[in-house]
């Protein structure tokens, strides 16, 4: 009888151990690195964007924390123009995930479906911006 608690203690913590592992794991890989974001903004937005200089899209550097359409170098739609939205984490995250629900009828048809790498964007944008 002794024999078969002893294993089943082991057994629940064993189990419960994994779980916490697991947990660390998922949590760490889960953080905002702007240096994975730097790698993910070049393979995912510099089709449209560059940090500097006018694409398709208007450049980001300085995006955190500025209000949508406001940027004098490029030509917005009405509807970016019209925007009151101030890019931070929330609204570029949602603007990442579907812009339609953010500013609707905007020109920018991207969606990014992968959480993680939309908080590593967002955290690079961040630090561009020194915010």
């Amino acid at each position: 009888m002794q024999q078969n608690w002893t294993n089943l203690r082991l057994r629940i913590t064993l189990t419960v151990l994994g779980g916490v592992i697991c947990a660390a794991i998922a949590m760490a890989s889960s953080g905002k690195d702007p240096d994975r974001g730097r790698d993910a903004f070049e393979k995912r937005c510099t089709g449209c964007h560059a940090l500097d200089r006018i694409k398709i899209g208007p450049p980001l550097r300085g995006v955190y924390g500025r209000t949508a359409g406001k940027d004098a170098r490029f030509t917005y739609s009405e509807a970016m123009k019209a925007a009151s939205v101030t890019w931070d984490e929330p609204t570029l995250d949602r603007w990442l995930t579907d812009t339609e629900s953010v500013i609707p009828d905007n020109d920018m048809s991207f969606r990014l479906n992968e959480p993680a790498e939309r908080a590593n964007i967002i955290a690079y944008l961040r630090q561009l911006s020194g915010k």
